[in-house]
């Protein structure tokens, strides 16, 4: 029998494109990358692509001003730059640079970093010099996860700032 797309068997290994019997010996399963024990798929977003006009101003911007750590800045090629960095605490970077199919700069909108303490937060880029708008109110008063700050990049990328108290 050969599974939909989805109904992975229970079994723990495949590396790769793989096709082998399921732990019934019933079926033959195939996929991408690596199975869970439960059959299902690891997705996991670590990096997101943010399209700038100026590689230099916006790695200022968000290791200065935002506070992000500068994990690695190189040129694997000619035309090409790569620099990634990721927020404090963050399991997800973001890459910026050249010669890379990012989109135009400005137009990511939305990503979202989240904290257990906006005010603080938001207080801090401040201090650092970032224009971010005052802490809103986006739900009902007292709601998890419903107070936000705003703030974009020199190229008009927008980011919020979520408070979800853990």
């Amino acid at each position: 029998m050969v599974r939909p797309a989805g109904t992975y068997p229970r079994v723990g290994y495949t590396f790769g494109w793989a096709a082998g019997r399921d732990a019934a010996g019933d079926g033959l399963i195939s996929g991408p990358g690596t199975l869970r024990q439960d059959g299902r798929m690891d997705y996991r977003l670590e990096v997101i692509g943010i399209p700038v006009s100026d590689v230099d101003a916006a790695k200022n911007f968000y290791a200065q001003v935002v506070g992000f750590n500068v994990d690695h800045d190189i040129s694997p090629g000619p035309g090409m730059r790569v620099v990634q960095l990721t927020p404090p605490g963050s399991s997800c970077s973001v890459v910026i640079g050249a010669g890379m199919p990012l989109g135009e700069p400005g137009t990511t909108k939305g990503v979202q970093l989240v904290v257990d303490d906006i005010d603080a937060a938001r207080a801090e880029l401040v201090d650092r010099g970032l224009e971010i708008t005052e802490v809103q109110q986006l739900g009902p008063e007292g709601a998890p996860g419903s107070r936000f700050a705003f703030f974009s990049d020199p190229d008009g990328n927008g980011w919020s700032i979520q408070e979800f108290k853990r």
